[in-house]
């Protein structure tokens, strides 16, 4: 254990830093600025009923209000603020182009460079859905609809996601050997570091296989390419494993248990990754406490470890909000 006062609760509250029903939560300054902040939802059409699916900071409407394209309106009434597309935006395929146009004219005029600059541009889509925990019924990867009775509601940049504070969905792959020794179980994890070219979170530690899902993959269709293109782990091998600024994020989790009897390591392949190590949990716990882990992986991890029974209630005083916190819904009830 890291010889540090960081503790498993502490890498949850790093991803798990805002809530609007619980003011005192997270303590760093980001966290601290968004409660003090008029957040704003985001709403596909400006019926009140209308589902939000995005949280909007104050510096994203103020940008909004300069804008004269009319995609996205800004209004007011009675001290109640809302964005919504326009009226005329009632399609997923018209939505897409809408968010298309303005997020990459936002990207060449310099506008929030560091979330969506040319440096941090994807050139990815993502789904959003009227209801983030509903059916990922999005067309298929490339191609667009006109049918708006769908969950799918549109399409937009990758990068732009946690500038519109829209929830986004991962997958996440633990590759693990266990065995029992002595009558005592050991774990060994195969732990990537991200190469140093990443946009994001370079040089740390990942999860065996994780990333983003994009528009038109499922969550086990994206961990085979993910497992493939981060780790040369053929999609057999997997198949055969199947149990298993604002960024709301879901994450779908996956253990493959490599038996210790059978040959195996992951080789880097796209390049994302720069190296793996086959390390103890005695060896991975210090560099999760001291973050050296990318945030969302050591909460993978943790998981991980609560499910595996390596982390109890009996050794861990903050088991339940632990658990409750790493399972929340990021008060999307709320929006």
């Amino acid at each position: 254990m890291s010889s540090s006062r960081t503790t498993y609760l502490d890498i949850v509250t790093v991803c798990d830093n805002f809530s609007l029903s619980i003011p005192e939560r997270g303590s760093d300054q980001l966290a601290a600025r968004f409660r003090s902040e008029r957040l704003v939802p985001w709403r596909l059409s400006p019926d009140p009923s209308s589902p939000a699916i995005g949280l909007l900071r104050p510096s994203v409407i103020d940008e909004l209000k300069k804008e004269t394209s009319g995609s996205l309106l800004f209004s007011e009434d009675a001290g109640s603020a809302i964005v919504a597309f326009a009226s005329g935006l009632d399609t997923p395929r018209k939505r897409s182009a809408a968010m298309k146009e303005l997020c990459e004219r936002w990207r060449d005029a310099g506008i929030f460079p560091g979330e969506m600059g040319p440096k941090k541009w994807r050139g990815e889509l993502y789904s959003v859905y009227r209801n983030p925990f509903g059916s990922r019924d999005g067309p298929a990867e490339g191609t667009d609809t006109d049918i708006d009775t769908h969950n799918y509601a549109f399409q937009m940049e990758r990068s732009a996601c946690s500038v519109f504070g829209v929830v986004t969905y991962g997958v996440h792959m633990t590759v693990y050997h266990e065995e029992v020794v002595g009558g005592e179980r050991s774990c060994k994890i195969w732990v990537p570091r991200r190469a140093k070219t990443k946009q994001t979170w370079p040089g740390y530690f990942d999860n065996t296989v994780a990333g983003g899902i994009p528009q038109g993959l499922s969550p086990f269709e994206c961990i085979l390419k993910e497992a493939m293109e981060e780790a040369s782990i053929p999609e057999e091998l997997v198949r055969k494993n199947d149990n298993g600024f604002l960024q709301p994020e879901v994450e779908h989790i996956y253990d493959v248990c490599i038996p210790s009897d059978v040959p195996f390591e992951p080789k880097p392949l796209d390049g994302e990754v720069e190296s793996f190590e086959c390390l103890s949990l005695s060896e991975i716990i210090p560099k999760m406490l001291n973050r050296q882990f990318k945030a969302n992986c050591a909460m993978a991890l943790l998981d991980f470890m609560i499910r595996y029974g390596y982390v109890t209630p009996e050794d861990e005083p903050n088991y339940l909000e632990i658990i409750t916190r790493l399972h929340g819904r990021f008060d999307y009830d709320k929006w």
